[in-house]
């Protein structure tokens, strides 16, 4: 689907004549091998029936933050105990509104992302320039634009008219969280379920905009291995951080330093989504760490210069970045930082001001113009500048922690519930063990230092930088630049052993940094890769996942290779590369079963609900694109499971493994009813430790289809790590074995004799072809 514009000079029949002549046709639609299925471009009710039932059986599970609903001028309006609020909304509505505009900000914040994106790069390669996601590695280059707008994106023009089709859902989408509007509850619930259809859209076509132009790693299982950690950071040379999502202004920054020789000579690094992104452009760029890292190494004072761009920005970084003397640019419309736009002013004009002191920053909105003017200020005022890292030594440490009153203040602001008292305690006697202990756990949020909290003005979070110098000098890790899309041979090889459960299952870390501790990640990641899962990784979670060793003093990323296969640890890329995950199961779907994909939304998410044992951790979930990325998985049947901070997005989908109604299927090639039992049993589901969620993760991996050999393989990893976390037997194992021929054989004796007390009896077979939707029964009528 293309738009064309025809130009002739001069235009001349029997009728006619003209000069300047001009013909533009909106849109001209290629067709490709698949015909359109029964949903092009659905709006928000076109898959309502769909969500309907999964939130059947997921049945939202609130948890408000208060009773009060303050969105209007008729509030504030109490909705405890069944009232209504002024405008007729009960809680539960009120709850499901909250997460639609959380997932409308998020899908909205990815979709302006890729408009931005992608006109830049139109504007810079050409609206003709071909996608190129897998140098013939990858047919199926977009599987949501072709599952849900079926488009076939062939160029970066095709980008823009599925990126037109977000748009439009986001505003119908956003409207609907007008007082006045909808009333019930799990009609948000479909809403938000749309949000996230639409996101995962808005993302991939950002990812394959950039991966197509910018030279970065095409779905290559070999993508290099590249440095991670603010101890790679040599700051001996000029030093440039670029923080932020969006990897143009990065992108031309080293472009410069190359065109002028100075790759060797500054030094490029980033911190959360642009820092991978720029990493898949050239490894001489580092990685500094994961969005937690932001405040500690803009402190260090080590950065000239700080770039910024979009999304998951500290709003104070230009009083940060006073502090250090260090000079700010930002390079997007988003986030001028009160800086004035410096865009049309002669280069060097901005460069000397910089330089001078004169301004402590500038917004420049061209990303050519901002790489040469940050290389330039980096390189003049390094040698001169005066270093004004603000971490302070050890003796400073202990003088202040002699200050400290114990009066608790900061811990009961700290989100984690970190015992800085204790650790103060300990430093004011000279010990800075506890403090610098709290340093991986910490979030780097500084309510503890937010103004008021502490009588005595002192600074914890800083202080607990400043006691892990030594640390935060040996943070020398590697991690595998992200690699983009699966290949379809990758899928072909194990969309069977998937579908049929013999791999037990796809493990997918994503989201944020607003963990407990970063070490659980890779934790996770060590601990599935070695049970043959697959292990995928996005954003902030991919580069936690890097920054641990194991005994062997290796990273993950070094221990496991990077194929889609099982035992593989993968990383995909940024935030926008998740749709190359959820993309991987849709062409499961596609590629293995052949499904039809093109506008077929119902029945891919269906085979892949009822199938594709796959299940998302997103342990550190913070933001509004978090959740939208969660309930763009959640629509394709996929489960979630998130941190202890998790339940704050106010609500969860939550199976009722004793209700058997709720966990009966339709085996599609005899038209009955079949009970599967509850898999997956959640479809989103929070949890407060790391055991927790590994325990989970198998119970969320098992699906209807799962063959016995299948089920025993999910079986027994379920039941080990129940066992290795607990000491104990799961005590809902009958519910998941169907057959005698389910039970793991090594566990045989010990569940027969568990099943014998819970009176369990074996059912049918398992139905090799489970579906929720009767269009698909493929009964033979007699005669």
């Amino acid at each position: 689907m293309t738009k064309m514009r025809i130009k002739i000079d001069e235009l001349g029949t029997d009728i006619l004549k003209a000069k300047g002549f001009e013909l533009s046709v909106g849109r001209v639609v290629e067709e490709w091998e698949e015909t359109p299925g029964p949903n092009p471009m659905p709006d928000i009710s076109t898959l309502r029936e769909w969500d309907h039932k999964l939130l059947k059986k997921y049945k939202p599970f609130y948890l408000p933050f208060c009773d009060l609903c303050c969105l209007c001028t008729m509030g504030k309006c109490d909705l405890s105990k069944g009232k209504r609020g002024a405008c007729g909304l009960d809680m539960a509505a009120q709850q499901s509104r909250i997460v639609l505009l959380s997932c409308a900000i998020g899908a909205a914040t990815h979709t302006g992302h890729a408009r931005h994106l992608i006109e830049e790069l139109i504007e810079k390669f050409g609206r003709d320039h071909p996608i190129n996601v897998g140098d013939g590695s990858v047919y199926l280059e977009a599987p949501h634009a072709r599952l849900v707008t079926g488009i076939k994106p062939k160029t970066l023009g095709d980008l823009e008219d599925i990126v037109e089709y977000c748009e439009k859902e986001i505003v119908h989408l956003l409207s609907c969280c007008h007082t006045g509007q909808e009333g019930n509850n799990i009609d948000f619930e479909s809403k938000v379920f749309h949000a996230g259809m639409i996101d995962h859209v808005a993302m991939e076509a950002c990812d394959i905009a950039q991966i197509s132009t910018y030279n970065f790693p095409k779905a290559d299982p070999e993508a290099p291995l590249v440095e991670i950690g603010i101890g790679t950071i040599d700051t001996h040379k000029p030093v440039i951080l670029v923080i932020g999502h969006n990897v143009p202004p990065a992108v031309e920054i080293y472009e410069y330093m190359k065109r002028n020789g100075l790759e060797n000579d500054v030094e490029l690094c980033g911190i959360c989504c642009t820092a991978i992104d720029i990493t898949r452009h050239t490894q001489k760029a580092k990685i500094v760490g994961p969005l937690s890292h932001q405040l500690r190494f803009v402190r260090s004072g080590v950065a000239d210069v700080i770039v910024v761009d979009e999304q998951c920005i500290r709003t104070d970084i230009l009083n940060e970045a006073m502090k250090v003397n260090a000079v700010l640019i930002s390079t997007h419309y988003k986030n001028f930082q009160g800086l004035p736009d410096r865009t049309n002013d002669p280069t060097d004009e901005i460069v000397n001001d910089l330089v001078s002191g004169k301004a402590p920053g500038a917004c420049i909105l061209n990303s050519e113009k901002a790489g040469e003017v940050a290389v330039r200020v980096a390189v003049a005022i390094a040698p001169k500048r005066r270093k004004m890292g603000i971490i302070p030594e050890d003796s400073q440490i202990i003088e202040a922690a002699k200050k400290c009153t114990q009066c608790h203040s900061c811990q009961r602001v700290c989100p984690n519930n970190l015992p800085i008292p204790e650790a103060m305690k300990a430093a004011a006697k000279g010990d800075l063990k506890p403090l610098a202990d709290l340093y991986e756990r910490c979030i780097g949020c500084v309510r503890c230092e937010s103004e008021g909290v502490c009588p005595n003005n002192l600074h914890p979070h800083t202080l607990m930088v400043g006691a892990s110098r030594i640390k935060i000098r040996e943070e020398k890790f590697k991690i595998r630049a992200g690699r983009g899309p699966i290949q379809d041979v990758e899928i072909r090889r194990v969309g069977g052993p998937i579908v049929l459960g013999e791999i037990p299952g796809i493990v997918a870390l994503v989201g944020c940094a607003n963990w407990p501790d970063w070490k659980a990640n890779a934790l996770i990641a060590e601990e599935f890769a070695k049970r043959n899962f697959i292990v995928v990784a996005t954003g902030c979670a991919a580069m936690a996942m890097a920054m641990y060793r194991n005994e062997e003093g290796l990273t993950v990323y070094e221990a496991f290779p990077g194929a889609f296969d099982a035992g593989g640890v993968l990383n995909v890329g940024s935030c926008v590369s998740n749709p190359h995950i959820s993309g991987a199961a849709i062409k499961i779907a596609s590629i293995f079963a052949k499904r039809k994909l093109n506008s077929n939304y119902e029945e891919i998410a269906d085979y892949v609900h009822n199938r594709v044992g796959a299940v998302g951790i997103s342990w550190g979930a913070m933001s509004q694109k978090a959740s939208s990325i969660a309930s763009g998985f959640w629509r394709l049947g996929i489960p979630v499971i998130v941190g202890p901070h998790g339940s704050k997005y106010r609500r969860a989908l939550l199976g009722r493994k004793d209700r058997d109604e709720d966990w009966y299927v339709i085996d599609a090639r005899t038209g009955e009813r079949v009970y599967v039992g509850p898999t997956p049993e959640h479809l989103f589901f929070p949890v407060e430790t790391v055991e927790e969620a590994m325990v989970m993760i198998p119970k969320l991996c098992m699906r209807p289809s799962d063959t016995t050999k299948g089920r025993a393989i999910k079986l027994n990893h379920y039941i080990d790590l129940h066992k290795k976390f607990y000491g104990t037997l799961p005590d809902d194992i009958h519910l998941f074995v169907r057959t005698v021929a389910d039970i793991p054989v090594t566990m045989k004796d010990e569940i027969l004799e568990f099943l014998k007390e819970k009176g369990w009896k074996e059912s049918k077979n398992p139905s090799p072809d489970p579906t929720l939707l009767p269009r698909l029964i493929r009964v033979k009528k007699e005669g």
